[in-house]
């Protein structure tokens, strides 16, 4: 019978690391009173062996079984202690132990061993002026991959998508002809459903995942609009956190980016993410923006959390607002003299806003003037004639 255990590497006295194993569970995987057990170590594999052995001879960091009795029960008892545990584990906080036939095999565990590889790849490249291997979900257009793009060259970091996934083919072509700076010989450009996304074989790790996460249940105006009461009711969108997670455990990046409605962090899809992205070892910085804050026209709030690896050190902070006033709305308008037939006057969108807030709908127009320094949100299909009306 095999066991194995995950547990904390603990201290002894004099700052000795030591392994505290007891239970019948050592009993079933071979383990006996009384057995000397000696050392083998192998550091190229970070891994330390302990073998049963017969006769007294004993080395550093070989031990020998002891016991415990409780209400007449004897079972096997290990204080194992030994330097090795530090040396081989560093930055581990727990290791796998392993017993089969009395042999025991000690190595880290799968998760610390994905937060070393992560974080010594992106410091790799980052050291040797490498571009970050981004991979990009929902990937729209490609707006939010072109402003991260942007943000890394100002800070002197190169990037480039290696994996987009996106399920409209339109906005895919959109963002390959219009940012041909995002995507390279090396990029994987996938129209897809992401949950028909095939994860098994070898996926490429990548240093960042960004992952606009669609919104159409989790907004007030979605919800309202689909009739229902959590953004996971939404018949399309509302599991599509579990395909973004599942990506993130096969991808195994540095840097998570998402975005969404300020809603959204108050949701139940929220909170799964937040659990699971910490059991994966990352921290999470979670905010909301507002465009204009930061000088843009479009007074749109969104969500935006950033989760980094453990192993980056601390230090993360938000940007703040700037102090660039917007321009007013009049400054961007194309000059249409006040006769031209271009101009219509829309009044039916007055009686549309009354019938939407009869009906529950949530939506109501925007009445945008010249004079205006700001506009609400722009949303996809901004062209049609439906929402906004400027005057």
């Amino acid at each position: 019978m095999t066991t194995v255990i995950n547990t904390t590497i603990g201290e002894a006295k004099g700052g000795v690391a030591r392994l505290w194993l007891e239970g019948q569970k050592l009993v079933h995987a071979g383990v006996k009173v009384g057995a000397k057990y000696l050392l083998r170590s192998n550091e190229a594999s970070k891994r330390l062996e302990w073998v049963p052995v017969s006769g007294d001879t004993m080395e550093a960091g070989s031990f020998t079984v002891s016991k415990r009795e409780r209400n007449g029960v004897v079972t096997p008892l290990l204080e194992v202690r030994t330097d090795l545990l530090k040396k081989f584990f560093e930055g581990c906080e727990k290791v796998r132990v392993a017993i089969r036939s009395g042999r025991i095999v000690v190595t880290a565990l799968q998760i610390d061993l994905k937060i070393k590889e992560r974080v010594e790849r992106i410091k790799r490249k980052l050291t040797e002026k490498v571009a970050l291997a981004k991979g990009s979900l929902y990937h729209g257009s490609g707006i939010i991959d072109k402003a991260l793009h942007s943000g890394l060259l100002v800070a002197g970091v190169a990037s480039f998508i290696q994996v987009g996934v996106e399920l409209d083919s339109n906005y895919l072509d959109a963002s390959l002809r219009n940012n041909p700076e995002l995507w390279t010989e090396e990029s994987i450009a996938i129209n897809t459903d992401i949950r028909d996304l095939t994860l098994s074989g070898d996926v490429p790790q990548l240093d960042c995942v960004v992952a606009g996460i669609p919104c159409t249940g989790a907004s007030r105006s979605g919800r309202a609009k689909n009739k229902i009461q959590n953004a996971e009711e939404h018949s399309s969108a509302g599991t599509l956190f579990i395909d973004f997670l599942d990506f993130v455990k096969a991808s195994n990046p540095a840097i998570c980016i998402i975005e969404n409605v300020p809603e959204y962090l108050d949701s139940v899809s929220m909170t799964v993410i937040r659990s699971v992205l910490t059991s994966l070892g990352y921290v999470l910085h979670e905010t909301v923006f507002r465009g204009a804050d930061f000088g843009v026209l479009e007074d749109r709030k969104r969500m935006v959390v950033v989760a980094i690896t453990k192993g980056l050190g601390e230090g993360f902070t938000f940007p703040t607002p700037t102090d660039v006033k917007p321009v007013k709305v009049g400054d961007i308008l194309e000059e249409i003299p006040d006769d031209s037939p271009r101009w219509k006057s829309y009044e039916y969108l007055a009686a549309k806003e009354e019938r939407d807030i009869a009906a529950g709908k949530g939506f109501k127009r925007q009445l945008v003037t010249a004079d205006s320094t700001s506009v609400g949100t722009v949303g996809c299909h901004y062209g049609v004639k439906k929402i906004v009306a400027l005057r």
